[in-house]
């Protein structure tokens, strides 16, 4: 190959590699988007589709036992109080975890149930997203990674859990909560705002 032609396929290369991130970005699930349609199987190897809700608030949190900032918010207790919080309010609360089975950071439903119950874990459920297929489907970026679903279908929040990406426990605890003012809002029947923020986190293990 001469010189032309590889620089040729180079550029084609990063064109091609430039398109199919703005196409990942545009598809990504948006407030005001119908909320995508999925079935996983949870820990305990039942299988959980998500229109079966259809009619509650639902909240998706993307999660992984092994990243420090979901880790963070554990330890706080503050995705658990949240979990609580808003299932006493009949809000269905799905915890997802879309570690590719040939991740390194994989949990089987075992493992899964063992750090939730010592966090305190108090969702609905605990989804396996083993080949990430879900996590692709609303173009999920981080774990943490949340959206808030009304009885309708529709996403009316998507991105971080809160305000502060690098705080302490204390900072965590004092952190304006978009999820928490996305249900209120949404439950009060008023708009939520914001609706859409950037998530913050690790990297999903795709």
């Amino acid at each position: 190959m001469n010189m032309k032609h590889r620089v040729l396929t180079i550029v084609s290369a990063v064109a091609a590699l430039a398109f199919a991130t703005a196409a990942t970005s545009a598809l990504a699930a948006t407030a005001g988007q119908t909320a995508p349609d999925f079935t996983l199987t949870d820990t305990h190897g039942k299988a959980v589709r998500l229109s079966d809700y259809r009619g509650k608030y639902v909240v998706l949190e993307w999660t992984n036992p092994d990243c420090p900032f979901v880790q963070r918010h554990y330890n706080t207790r503050n995705m658990p109080g949240l979990q609580k919080e808003w299932g006493t309010r009949d809000v269905t609360w799905l915890s997802i975890d879309s570690s590719s089975r040939d991740s390194s950071e994989f949990k089987t439903g075992v493992q899964l149930d063992a750090w939730m119950s010592a966090h305190e874990g108090s969702q609905k459920a605990v989804l396996i997203d083993a080949d990430s297929a879900t996590a692709r489907l609303y173009a999920a970026k981080t774990t943490p990674h949340m959206f808030v679903i009304n009885p309708e279908g529709r996403i009316v929040y998507a991105g971080a859990i809160d305000d502060r990406p690098r705080a302490s426990a204390d900072e965590t605890r004092n952190a304006k909560n978009y999820v928490r003012t996305a249900l209120t809002a949404a439950t009060r029947g008023t708009a939520v705002d914001p609706a859409n923020t950037t998530p913050y986190g690790c990297s999903i293990k795709y």
